[in-house]
């Protein structure tokens, strides 16, 4: 078998998305000596502001995307969201990491448990209901208390209804009728956890320091590094990490989800094949941070040391800090930066989106500590500033 191609500093790396997650990849790229080409079916993404090209196309314009591959040497996704159909279109025009059947198996559920349960990962009990299907007897299957989910297009707990009693039974019937989705088994755990796992085309792997994160409404609102749970946790969950990437056949970066329940189990909830809000710390707490990763993993290059400097925590910035609420008809007030910006440890990543919306993530901004449950206090601290 020959040896993985290296994609030297110099080289073009397209990037498909045009999100946060892209321009931060665009610029740990762009640091190192790349050409960055961004495709996203939205113009004046956040991604193209700091990218060298921007191309504007749906994702199933086959020509548009054609080109775009031609003109990069390696190319990768920022969000499992994209149509995994048309990247088969451009597998033999360019270098494509991770794989389209990485893409293909992870965003959506179905096909992720399945995957899960295949390969013995560990994982919530759930059932599989078709399109048109009887919904009600999954849910005899599975049990109440459940969690119904959409089998695609979910993300910051879009796309799915908790099911805690028979009462609430109707709803979910109602909401999901005629929709292929996911019944899982409702976990009642002491906290969620994640990891953000690398693998080169030659099998190097990487796992970052595990994150304990907290969410509201359904959004990661907070990620603590090192994560405050047992260390028979935090090896667990790094392994599982590893294998998954293994045996998946990543290459590029993935974040794994994970539950601990109160008995200890370490559950894997989600993949995500692509960097992870729940990283973010590593632009300000490890040697590398899980963007130049992505870059080293998908270009051939040796991945970079994964040693956490600081104990650290990330906060999400919504747009409800411009004091917006859901369905608010008001006008934004801009934070106030400078008081955020007076802490000494605090540093601010702004995403470059030009209109804030209530629940949309506009930045985040990481605090820096001797102790996690210090990083934590001050990081409350800054939040309640914005």
């Amino acid at each position: 078998m020959s040896a993985p191609k290296v994609f030297l500093p110099g080289s073009t790396i397209g990037v498909l998305g045009g999100g946060q997650l892209g321009r931060m990849l665009a610029q740990a790229a762009a640091r190192m000596g790349y050409r960055v080409h961004v495709f996203e079916p939205q113009a004046q993404c956040p991604a193209g502001a700091v990218a060298h090209r921007e191309v504007n196309a749906p994702y199933e314009d086959l020509a548009a995307l054609a080109d775009f591959a031609r003109g990069c040497d390696v190319v990768t996704y920022e969000f499992e969201n994209i149509p995994a159909a048309p990247l088969r279109h451009i597998e033999g025009l360019t270098q494509l990491y991770p794989h389209w059947s990485v893409l293909e198996t992870t965003q959506n559920r179905s096909r992720e448990k399945r995957w899960l349960r295949a390969h013995g990962v560990p994982h919530a009990r759930f059932a599989e209901v078709a399109a048109g299907g009887d919904l009600a007897a999954g849910l005899c299957e599975v049990g109440i208390p459940c969690v119904v989910k959409t089998a695609d297009f979910g993300y910051d707990g879009k796309g799915q209804l908790k099911v805690m009693t028979e009462a609430d039974v109707p709803a979910a019937l109602k909401k999901f009728a005629g929709q292929p989705v996911v019944i899982e088994q409702f976990i009642d755990f002491a906290c969620e956890v994640s990891a953000v796992v690398a693998r080169s085309p030659g099998g190097e792997l990487r796992v970052f320091p595990v994150s304990e994160n907290i969410h509201t409404n359904h959004i990661l609102e907070f990620s603590i590094v090192p994560a405050r749970v047992p260390a028979a946790v935090l090896q667990q969950a790094e392994q599982l990490a590893a294998r998954i990437a293994a045996e998946i056949n990543l290459v590029g970066v993935m974040g794994v989800e994970f539950f601990v329940t109160k008995a200890g189990e370490v559950l894997v909830n989600e993949l995500a094949p692509r960097t992870h809000n729940s990283g973010h710390y590593t632009l300000d707490a490890c040697v590398t941070s899980q963007f130049e990763q992505q870059v080293r993993a998908i270009c051939g290059l040796p991945l970079g040391s994964v040693e956490l400097l600081s104990p650290v925590v990330m906060v999400n910035i919504l747009g409800d800090a411009w004091g917006l609420t859901a369905g608010s008809t008001q006008a934004p007030v801009e934070p106030d930066w400078a008081a955020l910006l007076a802490e000494p440890n605090v540093r601010l990543h702004l995403y470059g989106k030009s209109e804030p919306r209530a629940g949309r993530k506009m930045g985040h901004f990481t605090v820096t500590a001797p102790t996690a449950d210090a990083a934590l206090a001050l990081a409350r601290r800054g939040q309640a500033l914005l």
